[in-house]
């Protein structure tokens, strides 16, 4: 399961209050109906008496008795059913109301059997929030492989954009699998970022739990939890950080870099990589620029796990 345990207990909590919700509803809406209907109750009660002297007369094996028993309790339904239709309402409308009848607001269908699988509604809820916590849900929308074009590239820059989407889809199919980081490099608008959003997009469909971040976004991050008082948003930001399935930074060198930036970097692939959660990195960045900027064991870590994917040719956003 992608989401954390805090965040599935929360969903957990939600489908209990929709529950809670429904079922309220349901009795003030019995409530009325016996208003207009008095006999009802008297009707119910008839049939769960009945119901109990049958099952007690089948278990005795007194079959006429408990077939005579069944036809009572059916013709007590029919007038029942009759009533209930003479002041305009169904028996359906007696029924427990369900927000997602199929998995009875649970979140799980064939909850009672071994093969107890999550409804559709859950698996919904739960991309929603692992959307919102990649923090790209709009631009998702239009970074995809849906878009992906080649029409722009020609020559050796074609051949390697081509070979990145291989690449890519090799790192979508093989996701959890295998242990595998990424560094998309090059120049402005030759798809770095793009490819990114495509994996991101991926995963997340598949609700994988993925986090991206600029590189000024997530180092500015760092620094604010890291300086301020804010222990509660600092230990969920690292929980974020640290342990979901993918992180992706992107544009790695547009911030300030500092000596905390170098120092964070390093925990970053060091932390993920000690755990074996991949990571992403797209830059403008040569490796000799990383090095020189930080840090000879940054360099080291990065060179040593990640496969450097160079990609080349016109700022395609210029062309379009």
């Amino acid at each position: 399961m992608a989401l954390s345990n805090e965040q599935f207990d929360g969903l957990m909590r939600e489908y209990e209050k929709t529950r809670n919700i429904n079922r309220r509803l349901t009795e003030e809406k019995i409530n009325k109906i016996e208003k207009q209907l008095p006999s009802l109750r008297a009707f119910d009660n008839r049939i769960a008496t009945l119901s109990i002297q049958q099952a007690k007369s089948m278990m005795d094996g007194k079959t006429q008795q408990a077939e005579d028993l069944a036809d009572e309790i059916a013709m007590i339904r029919v007038r029942r059913r009759s009533e209930l239709e003479s002041i305009g309402y169904q028996e359906e409308d007696l029924e427990l109301v369900y927000t997602c009848a199929d998995c009875q607001d649970t979140g799980f269908i064939n909850r009672f059997t071994a093969k107890k699988e999550k409804c559709h509604c859950l698996k919904k809820r739960e991309l929603e929030i692992l959307y919102d916590q990649s923090r790209i849900k709009t631009l998702l929308k239009k970074e995809n492989f849906s878009r992906l074009s080649y029409e722009y590239c020609t020559g050796e820059d074609l051949t390697r954009l081509k070979n990145a989407v291989r690449i890519c889809k090799e790192f979508i199919d093989n996701f959890g699998k295998t242990y595998r980081n990424l560094v998309f490099s090059g120049t402005v608008g030759t798809g770095k970022s793009f490819l990114s959003c495509c994996i991101a997009y991926e995963l997340l469909e598949a609700c994988h739990s993925v986090l991206y971040l600029s590189a000024p976004q997530l180092f500015d991050a760092m620094a604010q939890y890291q300086f301020g008082n804010d222990r509660e948003g600092k230990a969920e930001f690292n929980r974020e950080l640290f342990d979901c399935e993918l992180l992706i930074i992107d544009d790695l060198g547009t911030e300030l870099t500092n000596a905390f930036v170098a120092s964070s970097l390093f925990t970053i692939v060091s932390e993920r990589h000690n755990h074996n959660h991949p990571t992403i990195i797209s830059t403008n960045l040569e490796l000799r620029d990383i090095r020189d900027r930080y840090s000879d064991r940054t360099f080291s870590r990065v060179t040593g796990n990640y496969d450097f994917i160079q990609l080349s040719g016109p700022d395609v956003r210029q062309l379009l």
